[in-house]
């Protein structure tokens, strides 16, 4: 079932249930991230679970296997819906993070996926500046496919590459979105809510086209209206 992640990138817990207070009766999903989960920490996803919130807890772990997987184990005891790490950690750190998470009752019913290339990266950046000279996509496609082998149960990639991961069996949990009439700021490899749709997208993780708005909540909807 497709859903539509809100990307709440916020300094602080009170900017966030200032933000959260149209949504009241809404309880749409929420992506949590390195900027709010390191100021205000675990206590705040537990809140937030407390109050109905399904949650993405987008912390892209990448270190050596033995690290991941311990830090996996305490981040299962939160329940999330959905957690990730970076795929160039290779398929032995991918499944030491599976192993962490199931190492928890709580844990073992976290999905958890792996990211394969940001969207603000380009087929540019990716041959000048991290010297990988493949076809982004197929970077994309063979990254999602060592996730799947480590046990993972789907990937963060761009829309443009859904059709790739749908492929594959995976679910896609894709950033990078934007209405026709936004700005696309940092992103590169962007995509519409409808576009997504198309493309076959699982989740869509929407942020400043909901966040930045003067009315977040008609925002919402209609990324819900287009996507859903």
């Amino acid at each position: 079932m497709r859903d539509v992640i809100i990307a709440c990138d916020f300094k602080n817990q009170e900017d966030l249930f200032k933000f959260l207070e149209p949504f009241k009766g809404e309880n749409p999903y929420l992506k949590i991230g390195m900027e709010l989960f390191y100021k205000e920490g675990p206590e705040l996803v537990k809140k937030l679970h407390r109050m109905g919130f399904k949650i993405f807890l987008d912390l892209k772990l990448h270190d050596i296997p033995n690290t991941v997987e311990k830090a996996m184990r305490n981040l299962g005891e939160l329940g999330v819906e959905i957690t990730n790490v970076h795929a160039e950690g290779g398929i032995k750190m991918m499944e030491a993070a599976r192993r962490g998470l199931d190492a928890t009752e709580a844990g073992k019913k976290t999905q958890l996926i792996a990211v394969t290339m940001l969207t603000s990266i380009s087929q540019e950046v990716l041959e000048n500046e991290l010297l990988i000279k493949e076809k982004l996509e197929d970077v994309v496609k063979t990254y999602a496919k060592n996730a799947k082998a480590a046990g993972l149960q789907g990937v963060v990639c761009s829309a443009l590459e859904a059709p790739i991961i749908k492929e594959l069996g995976l679910i896609s949990v894709t950033p990078g979105i934007r209405f026709a009439d936004d700005s696309v700021n940092d992103q590169k490899r962007v995509a519409t809510p409808a576009y997504a749709k198309e493309l076959g997208s699982t989740y869509i993780v929407v942020g400043r086209s909901i966040t930045a708005q003067e009315d977040p909540l008609s925002a919402y909807k209609r990324c819900v209206k287009e996507f859903c």
